[in-house]
């Protein structure tokens, strides 16, 4: 929204007990009318209010013309703030109980700029100010070159450019993108050009936008041509847009006008801008639709550089995991798994297994869900550190049965598989699995604690592997299912 920033609205008639519900006289063309009265403080701020004589119910529109931005209100009074000299075509529209509409134009003049209106701090961050004419542009952090700056100057759990966690935490304590982790989209083709002259946003991209399955089409109205889990993909070409600030709450609120979104669409257009300097920004989407809090980080695209290249040498660091603790010993990351995946309780705390809290694996009707940990700064030394061992529980209330959607014809098996799958992976292949090691323990007992053991000195030569992958239940259908696992360890 380029500076149309509605700050109250008088009562609506609809609510206006006055008014007798028996008496539905249409409102004439003639007869709608409303006043435009600028405020004290400023010719640039300015109160429309409708005073359409009327009885009944009616429904009052307003639909103001802020640069080619049509902006739409549904209140009897609004406060516009217009920063910028021009003419800006007003209708307000009167919808009759009867169907009918009846519509006044007129134009609203503002005869000078006055951008003392939005020269805020936050403003000025933003864009660099009137003394910037081409603005600042604006990219994902996408090597999280700066998500630990934002992490240690607010105390929340930020962990990369983008992720979620829960409703109200204004952090990533669900899921924290890693390093140009979504760089097989064309996400990182986004640019955001902030102009304080015009309160300009100008994006551009590569011609496809991201957004949450949920609420891309039904929200956002975007036209869905693909989709991968929760994440959907349609076509978005970027474009011209307005912007405004609100800077009345604890946060300054980022509005965007039209479709305009940063790079990956929540359901909502507004930003909050929890963490701001002249080169870095930290906004959460509130999103009401499924609940969560996405949070992303960005820089100006100057900074946007991938850190120095890290030469991973083999190295002997034994591996364990209980999930006793309130801290992971081994952080593992997940990717299209179920949201019921969570350490709980043992299902069955028998002697192989007598722990308290073991891991909850939840296989959705993906075709490909699995779990990872992958060595930051260190490579696999495979001549002395080569055998995984797992404790895992197959439950017998799956369905193994029925065949299942598959990823394609080369996939031979259609159902849900009693079998655990450990891979050994190089996670600096641009394609992982094609040289990948992977052992398939197959045709699991049911309904019981088994220890299992993944022996990988067959392959003690490797010196590229730094990713463990785990796999329930067979890849490439969309069989669900659920598998539990414990004791979790990487050694001699």
């Amino acid at each position: 929204m380029l500076m149309a920033v509605l700050f109250f609205a008088a009562c609506n008639p609809v609510e206006d007990a006055s008014y007798a519900l028996g008496d539905m006289t249409p409102v004439k063309a003639e007869d709608v009318s409303f006043t435009i009265t600028p405020s004290a403080k400023s010719p640039n701020i300015v109160t429309l209010t409708n005073t359409t004589p009327h009885k009944g119910v009616i429904s009052a529109v307003w639909t103001v013309d802020v640069k080619g931005d049509l902006q739409t209100f549904s209140k009897d009074k609004i406060e516009l703030t217009l920063p910028e000299a021009g003419d800006y075509p007003v209708m307000l529209t009167i919808y009759n109980p009867d169907g009918t509409a009846v519509s006044k134009n007129s134009t609203l003049k503002i005869a000078n700029s006055d951008f003392s209106l939005v020269s805020s701090e936050a403003y000025i961050n933003l864009t660099g100010g009137m003394e910037n004419p081409a603005g600042k542009v604006w990219v994902f952090d996408q090597y999280n070159n700066f998500a630990k700056e934002v992490a240690d100057a607010t105390g929340k759990n930020v962990k990369g450019h983008m992720g979620l966690g829960p409703q109200g935490s204004f952090g990533q304590e669900w899921w924290g993108a890693g390093p140009n982790e979504k760089g097989s989209w064309k996400m990182y083709d986004f640019k955001f050009n902030f102009i304080q002259a015009g309160v300009k946003l100008n994006i551009t991209n590569g011609g496809e936008g991201y957004g949450r399955k949920a609420s891309s089409a039904s929200v956002g109205g975007f036209t869905v041509t693909g989709e991968n889990g929760d994440d959907v993909f349609f076509s978005y070409n970027g474009g011209a847009y307005t912007f405004s600030i609100d800077e009345t709450g604890a946060n300054p609120i980022l509005k965007l006008s039209g479709n305009a979104f940063m790079g990956y669409y929540c359901g909502s257009q507004e930003y909050e801008v929890f963490y701001q300097t002249d080169k870095v920004m930290a906004l959460r989407v509130n999103n009401t639709v499924e609940g969560q809090d996405w949070v992303f980080v960005y820089c100006l695209e100057e900074l946007n550089v991938p850190p120095p290249a890290v030469v991973k040498e083999p190295k002997v660091v034994p591996l364990s995991e209980d999930f006793e603790g309130a801290t992971p010993k081994v952080i593992l990351t997940h990717d299209a798994m179920g949201d019921k995946s969570a350490v709980v309780d043992n299902p069955l705390p028998v002697p192989l297994n007598t722990s308290n809290k073991v891991y909850r694996y939840q296989k959705p009707a993906e075709f490909y869900s699995n779990m990872r940990f992958t060595a930051a700064d260190y490579k696999f030394d495979l001549t002395k550190q080569n055998k995984i061992k797992i404790k895992v529980f197959i439950p017998s209330y799956n369905d193994y049965t029925t065949d299942h959607a598959t990823a394609g014809s080369w996939i031979s098996n259609a159902k849900l598989q009693p079998q655990l799958a450990i891979k050994l992976q190089n996670s600096e292949h641009p394609a992982p699995w094609e040289t990948q090691t992977e052992i398939v323990k197959a045709d699991l007992v049911k309904d019981k604690w088994i220890e299992l053991t993944y022996d990988f000195s067959g392959v003690a030569s490797r010196t590229d592997y730094d990713r463990i992958v785990i796999q329930f239940g067979a890849e490439g259908h969309a069989g669900p299912g659920f598998f539990f696992f414990d004791d979790f360890s990487f050694g001699e």
